[in-house]
């Protein structure tokens, strides 16, 4: 099957990277269309979910039970339809977990998760040119990650579908920015042994408004290059251990992820098409990618099959070449095997994070060199979510 897929897949990405032309006109420094209807948002407060006894298998007590309260929300993508009608994906999850301690008299802290994944519709009513009230509704996905003593669940793994209610009060700040105080609900299941669900917070939405004419022509013609489409091979090898990986995940401040499961080498192809930039910094690109791996432990071999975002920011521009960082988050991922050096990293669906930096150099900015790390896990959507740890991989590619 791997044989056939990479026989199918590899030709469709060399031929689908071939067929895409650049326009004599740059019309990048525009949002996309669907962009520019877009928004994103981040809202933080107070999460009330009674965790109990009542959670625990019979058998089993706690000395005490302590619940966190402090949770954050990021609307990941939303979409106006039109004025007062929108959709959106959220993802809330408390910021520290409910902790269960001293179970019949361990002297251990066990830690139960849980988060919500949200798809929901959102009816926005006007009070004044400025204030509106809105609700929403719609799917939500609930995973909860209990413990065990040895093979017995004390508290067991949950992963279901409910419903997400909400409703707030909405401030326009500006043209981009709306704050909010908002409050969201999901109702007890009764069959997985789970709490409801009331969140209370305040935050924000950023909104991709159609940049104006003059701004679009302004940064098209800055002279500066952003290539349209670029084409990589890269090598990944643990020969450099996996310090790169470490220290941007195990820091004071995490800025990347590690991954229980660690990979010992890999191959990938991937390819770009840059879809918006802005005067000199800042691109956006969607991609696609192709991978095959090995682990470090067992020497098992899986591939994966992507297609991400990528947010590049140019900070240096020379005559002969310019130096970028890049930073890839969530893009949705199949992953050929979930239990990887005995380790179980959860279902086939997954994600992939990149971060790295690299330069495009020459005349016309054709050659590029990338340096990065990876990771893939599925965001705890499942209750299973040991992460595959990419070791740094080097990059080779070709603008068009």
């Amino acid at each position: 099957m791997g044989r056939k897929f990479l026989k199918i897949v590899l030709p469709a990405m060399i031929l689908t990277a071939m067929n895409c032309k650049i326009s004599a006109q740059d019309t990048r420094t525009q949002y996309p269309r669907f962009l520019s209807r877009s928004y994103i948002g981040l809202n933080m407060g107070y999460i009330n979910y009674p965790f109990s006894s009542l959670q625990l298998e019979p058998g089993f007590r706690a000395e005490s039970i302590r619940i966190p309260h402090l949770a954050l929300q990021v609307l990941l993508l939303g979409h106006h339809f039109n004025k007062n009608l929108s959709a959106q994906i959220s993802y809330m999850r408390p910021v520290n977990w409910v902790e269960y301690k001293n179970i019949n008299e361990d002297k251990y802290i066990h830690y139960v998760w849980m988060n919500v994944a949200g798809l929901t519709v959102k009816y926005r009513l006007p009070v004044t040119k400025k204030i509106s009230l809105y609700g929403e509704g719609g799917l939500a996905v609930i995973t909860r990650k209990g413990f065990k003593f040895g093979n017995t669940d004390v508290v067991k793994d949950a992963n279901y579908a409910s419903v997400l209610l909400g409703t707030g009060l909405q401030y326009q700040l500006n043209k981009n920015f709306d704050l909010k105080l908002s409050a969201s609900y999901s109702p007890r299941h009764s069959k997985e042994n789970q709490p409801s669900m009331v969140f209370y917070s305040s935050g924000f939405n950023y909104n991709m408004r159609a940049l104006s004419t003059e701004r679009v022509e302004k940064n098209s013609n800055t002279g500066f290059i952003f290539p349209a489409n670029l084409i990589q091979l890269g090598y990944s090898t643990n020969h450099y251990s996996y310090g790169a990986n470490d220290f941007v995940s195990k820091g004071a401040i995490p800025i990347f992820w590690g991954g229980e499961a660690e990979v010992e080498k890999g191959f990938s192809l991937h390819y770009q098409r840059n879809i918006f930039h802005g005067r000199k910094l800042f691109s956006l690109d969607w991609g696609t990618s192709l991978s095959y791996w090995q682990s470090k432990k067992n020497k098992d071999k899986f591939y994966t099959l992507s297609v991400f975002p990528v947010f590049r920011f140019t900070f240096l521009r020379t005559n002969p070449a310019d130096i970028y960082f890049y930073y890839s988050v969530a893009g949705p991922t199949f992953i050929s095997k979930t239990t990887i050096d005995n380790i179980n990293t959860g279902k086939h669906f997954t994600f992939q994070d990149l971060m790295g930096i690299g330069t495009f150099a020459g005349k016309n900015r054709q050659v590029n060199a990338e340096i990065r790390i990876g990771h893939y896990s599925n965001g705890n959507i499942f209750p299973q979510n040991d992460g595959v740890k990419i070791p740094l991989t080097f990059n080779l590619g070709y603008t068009f």
